[in-house]
């Protein structure tokens, strides 16, 4: 058995703890007793929090366990079974949720396409929806985009307005997988000034699976609709889904953390930055060119298989994403000595 102690700074952004905001706000939510099922007071003041942050006074959110809930429940809140929703092909949607959103859906089937840096185009969506238009084929109901995409790419306000507006011509609504939203917006908010709502309803957007987890929070993730219409009994969708919690105050109170203090987005430019520390100290020290461009909190690099067994030896847990390469995430929680440790770690391997 190995001794090596085992480092999974690198393997997700999943991996690093709870962020000192959300753990107080949870050590604060834990004293008394408090209304349950969502009619406590933090319940509430999120909600808020998350119609203050999109600028969206009439948004409807609801909050969920997980990711895979969010995507799936919000995908099956806009189809019916006979429906089609398309997505890219490397979409968390597509590649990662076991058929989550067709278990949900009672059947609405997933039409994948591609596009370059795991991205949809207008173009891309309407070649999905030229290949039929028959009763025998499912019907296209939806669009459902990654932001930031699997391949850390991210869409910027008129690449979103363009599907936007492919999704109205045609009837369709449009879905964000913002697993990594908060991400995505820090990378944009500060150098053009870009806004939450510039990146979702603004765009075009309707529904919005609002990550949580990827920035700091515990089991709690937010499904926005930006048109209340479409979240008719979508609280009994919810209950039905086995999302319903009981003490949910220790969900929606993690929100108020990190939504008040500005936690949220501090956290998220602190792991983007922490990425391009890692590409810059890759690049310089290595001569490792990451072989995308580092624009959320994201690396992607290419190994030899013997150097990336050997960086696995020395205890460095990373995920190999197909023609991607090796994927390094950075989270809330990176530190610079652990950039630069995975780095000299990276040298002595290569050296062998």
């Amino acid at each position: 058995m190995s001794n090596v102690e085992p480092s999974w700074q690198f393997a997700s952004d999943n991996t690093a703890g709870i962020c000192p905001e959300a753990w107080d706000a949870l050590a604060a939510a834990n004293v008394g007793y408090a209304p349950s099922y969502g009619e406590d007071r933090w319940t509430a003041r999120a909600s808020e929090l998350v119609r203050a942050l999109f600028e969206c006074p009439q948004a409807q959110v609801f909050f969920v366990f997980n990711g895979t809930a969010a995507n799936s429940l919000s995908l099956a809140a806009l189809c019916r079974s006979y429906h089609a929703v398309v997505c890219h092909e490397q979409s968390h949607a597509y590649t990662d949720e076991c058929g989550a959103p067709e278990f949900f859906s009672n059947g609405a089937k997933l039409l994948p396409v591609g596009g370059a840096g795991a991205k949809l185009s207008g173009a891309a969506v309407l070649r999905a929806l030229d290949r039929r238009d028959d009763v025998h084929a499912s019907k296209p109901r939806a669009v459902s985009i990654s932001q930031s995409t699997e391949w850390g790419s991210i869409y910027r306000p008129h690449e979103i307005a363009e599907l936007g507006a492919v999704a109205r011509e045609y009837g369709l609504a449009l879905h964000m997988d913002g697993a990594r939203f908060a991400n995505a917006l820090a990378a944009q908010s500060a150098a053009r000034g870009v806004s939450a709502a510039d990146l979702t309803w603004r765009a075009g957007v309707d529904v919005l699976s609002l990550g949580g987890t990827k920035c700091g929070l515990n089991t709690t993730e937010a499904v926005v609709f930006f048109k209340p219409e479409l979240a008719v009994e979508f609280d009994y969708r919810g209950k039905q889904g086995a999302q319903l919690a009981s003490k949910m105050r220790f969900q929606t109170s993690q929100w108020v953390g990190v939504l008040e203090s500005g936690a949220w987005q501090r956290h998220a430019s602190h792991a983007n930055a922490s990425a391009r520390q890692l590409a810059a100290l890759l690049e310089r020290d290595l001569g490792v060119t990451p072989l995308r461009a580092v624009e959320a909190n994201a690396v992607f690099i290419e190994l030899d298989a013997s150097v990336a067994d050997a960086m696995a030896a020395a205890g460095w847990h990373f995920h190999r994403m197909g023609e991607a390469g090796y994927r390094l995430m950075c989270s809330w929680a990176t530190r610079s000595e652990d950039i630069e440790r995975f780095v000299g770690d990276l040298a002595r391997c290569r050296r062998g």
